[in-house]
């Protein structure tokens, strides 16, 4: 009997095994990204005290696009960076969550580079 492969587990196998090589620090926090089908989200985490410093996403009130495309991964890129650099962020440490870094996920990275954050 054929069974479908879980495809959200598999990512989250990905995500695990990334996780246990990077981590975030107050110097240099971690930039998480998860997308959904028709949103996506993104936090810059302490993972030493175990709090989240930014965040940005599409299902905030000031954003009015649809949330599923390359235009609002930047968008949010883009917002993140910003926030970051208001608290004094200028270095991250990039975790793409268990995607493929292609599409969104990468449009969200470029977008932050651009706007002024290393990693």
């Amino acid at each position: 009997m054929f069974v479908k492969e879980d495809k959200n587990k598999a990512r989250q196998k990905r995500h695990l095994r990334v996780r246990n090589h990077i981590s975030g620090t107050a110097e240099r926090p971690r930039l998480n990204v998860f997308r959904s089908l028709s949103n996506i989200y993104a936090q810059v985490i302490d993972d030493v005290q175990g709090v989240t410093v930014v965040s940005a996403s599409t299902q905030e009130k000031d954003f009015a696009n649809y949330g599923g495309n390359i235009e609002a991964a930047k968008a949010v890129g883009e917002a993140v960076a910003k926030r970051a650099m208001e608290k004094g962020i200028t270095e991250v440490v990039f975790d793409r969550g268990g995607y493929v870094y292609h599409g969104r996920v990468k449009a969200l990275a470029e977008a932050a580079r651009e706007a002024g954050l290393k990693f």
